[in-house]
């Protein structure tokens, strides 16, 4: 038999994937439920791997570029002796194709990306950490595979420090002796003033020669269709200014043990959400659905181009110091490309921060399929009037929300910014309990 290789959807937003690399070269025996290719997503790269056993016959779209979900984009073949029809077959019209494949009695599935290869969202609990037990396979990032070759580094002797033991990009890098290669900045509040920040990649926009156009990368071209699709969404803002003098304090004391500012206000606009759960519902064409988890969704600038928004699920239920290592989990996972869809895209409100970067205040673009996002603004010195009427100095930093008015209005997101402001100036320990 011959089999096509379909270009498979990753996400439900993926229209097209983008082929970083073959792990096959044409004529290599392949194994069912080996690693045949990695595509790039919308959001991240993901190894694929065959539905069948057989031999990778011939390549119809290389490596580097890109085709449309459901095209085919290679043949496998069953013995050695249908190598040469199936690249007969590649060369013809796609209408020739379709028509000879119905003689083939090849399985027909119902969405492109059953057809011939299957994601890998997980990695297997069959294999151990480090080199994936008995099978003797080795579980590594695609960015990982690839620096290995560069760097002649075997994968057999690298310890994984990933999920379930996958060897990441920075297991490779140790392994070589190097260091890591892709820069994170720490955003950390001086001492002498606070600023709510989190741990963000590079902030470096890929370099161009003057007058020379860059095409959109995969991650950049969703967002654009994301923000796109927003400019259909009535939404509107409401700014509040918070003191955050006592958040302040917390952060010193508590920041040794992992926890970022990010977790903070994540976790404080969690609990702000079980009041006010309209806040955390979505606009349908049936009503207003209510989300059964309260999933906090950060945005987080890539270091070549895009955005995207890692989750911290069950914020609320979870304790200050597991979403910490939650976070850190998906910030290094998010840097090497690796999270899977539903770490990015079950978000059911957002939080993003330009506060490091010295601005006071802007407004979000509302994302799809979320009823609200918050924006969060730089903490500046401000003299403010207490109520015996005299002056002092405090710490204050001006969040604004915006909103989608199909479902939400102004005196519910006034009424959430006001029990925020509550949690944060008078009660932040609580987020620790």
């Amino acid at each position: 038999m011959i089999y096509e290789i379909f270009m498979p959807a990753l996400s439900s937003t993926m229209t097209e994937g983008k082929i970083v690399s073959w792990e096959k070269k044409p004529g290599d025996r392949v194994e069912k439920g080996e690693t045949i290719l990695v595509v790039e997503s919308d959001k991240a790269d993901m190894d694929v791997e065959s539905f069948y056993s057989g031999y990778l016959a011939t390549i119809v779209v290389p490596a580097g570029e890109r085709a449309p979900v459901g095209k085919t984009i290679g043949y496998i073949a069953e013995t050695e002796a249908e190598i040469e029809e199936a690249k007969r077959r590649a060369q013809q019209p796609a209408t020739t194709a379709a028509a000879s494949a119905t003689t083939t009695p090849t399985p027909t599935p119902p969405t492109p990306v059953t057809a011939t290869a299957t994601v890998t969202t997980t990695v297997p609990q069959t294999h151990s950490p480090a080199n994936n037990g008995s099978s003797g396979r080795v579980i590594a990032s695609p960015r990982a595979k690839k620096l290995a070759k560069e760097l002649n580094v075997d994968l057999r002797t690298v310890k994984g420090t990933g999920v379930n033991g996958r060897i990441t990009a920075e297991d490779v890098e140790r392994a070589a002796g190097k260091a890591s290669t892709t820069p994170v900045i720490s955003h950390t509040a001086p001492s002498s003033s606070f600023v709510p920040s989190f741990t963000q990649e590079t902030t470096t926009a890929p370099t161009a020669s003057p007058g020379e156009t860059v095409p959109f990368n995969t991650l950049q071209q969703a967002v654009v269709r994301n923000m796109v699709a927003s400019l259909h969404v009535p939404t509107f803002q409401v700014s509040y200014d918070i003191t955050t003098n006592a958040l302040e304090e917390l952060y010193r004391k508590i920041k040794p043990r992992g926890v970022t500012m990010t977790v903070l206000l994540a976790k404080a606009v969690a609990v702000t959400l079980e009041k006010h759960p309209l806040l955390n519902a979505t606009y349908t064409e049936g009503g207003i659905k209510y989300n059964d988890a309260i999933n906090i969704a950060v945005a987080v600038a890539m270091p070549d181009g895009g955005l995207i928004t890692p989750v911290l699920k069950n914020a609320a239920s979870l304790d200050i110091y597991s979403l910490a290592r939650n976070w850190q989990d998906l910030v290094n996972r998010a840097r090497a490309k690796q999270l899977q869809p539903d770490e990015y895209s079950t978000g059911t409100f957002t939080i993003s921060n330009l506060g490091m970067y010295g601005v006071s205040q802007f407004n979000a673009i509302l994302p799809p399929g979320q009823g609200a996002i918050l924006a969060i603004g730089g903490t500046r010195p401000t003299v403010v009037a207490n109520k015996e009427g005299l002056f002092g100095l405090v710490n204050r930093m001006t969040v604004t929300i915006t909103c989608d008015h199909r479902i939400i209005y102004g005196a519910h997101a006034a009424a959430f910014l006001q029990d925020l402001a509550s949690v944060i100036e008078n009660d932040p320990h609580s987020l620790t309990l």
